[in-house]
């Protein structure tokens, strides 16, 4: 059995103006740049094998709480969101007839035009899992970390999900050839006190 952490890369301007994201390349702003200088991976997480997302926000965030490289794999890109890149949920939700819906209405195939389910996510994320050999980190995304959740929970993205997404906080999984299951409650980076 391998134990997997997820964290969720920290904020970037598109993040703060409630901007979809997706599979955009956009880079930490210079306020989650600080805040991740400060923290670092816990024990015994720190010397786990580290993996990120190639893009920029996710492989700094990486780099920033581990003080080492990452190695990066295509498979944890976020969610591609086709059309809504750029575009605000707020105003989607607000545009009759966008499609956009919550995420409690989704289902495993709900997708933005042009863009990817969450069903196709995970068809996508069950080689690179195959292939981790001993405990791992993964310095990722929302959609990725919703949908490996989601698996392990036994969700189905219909009602209340059972997770709640937070940053700088480790999520626990065990995974037993395809088989994930929860592992305890997220953990805390670990914040160091500034120099005198």
């Amino acid at each position: 059995m391998i134990r997997l952490a997820l964290l969720r890369h920290g904020h970037t301007h598109w993040n703060r103006m409630g901007r979809i994201q997706g599979a955009s390349d956009i880079p930490l702003d210079d306020d989650a740049r600080a805040e991740l200088a400060t923290q670092r991976l816990p024990a015994p997480w720190d010397a786990a094998e580290l993996w990120s997302s190639p893009l920029k926000r996710a492989a700094e965030t990486a780099e920033l709480v581990a003080r080492r490289a990452p190695r990066t794999a295509p498979e944890l890109t976020e969610m591609n969101w086709g059309d809504w890149e750029g575009q605000r949920g707020t105003d989607l939700l607000a545009t009759p007839g966008s499609g956009f819906r919550h995420i409690e209405d989704w289902g495993w195939d709900y997708r933005a035009p042009g863009g990817e389910s969450p069903g196709e996510l995970w068809s996508r994320l069950r080689p690179w899992l195959a292939r981790l050999e001993r405990d791992a980190l993964a310095v990722c995304h929302i959609g990725i970390m919703r949908v490996l959740l989601a698996r392990a929970h036994g969700w189905d993205f219909a009602g209340p999900a059972p997770f709640k997404v937070k940053r700088n906080r480790l999520y626990l999984l065990c995974l037993d050839g395809e088989t994930l299951t929860p592992e305890g409650e997220p953990i805390r980076l670990v914040r160091e006190e500034a120099a005198p």
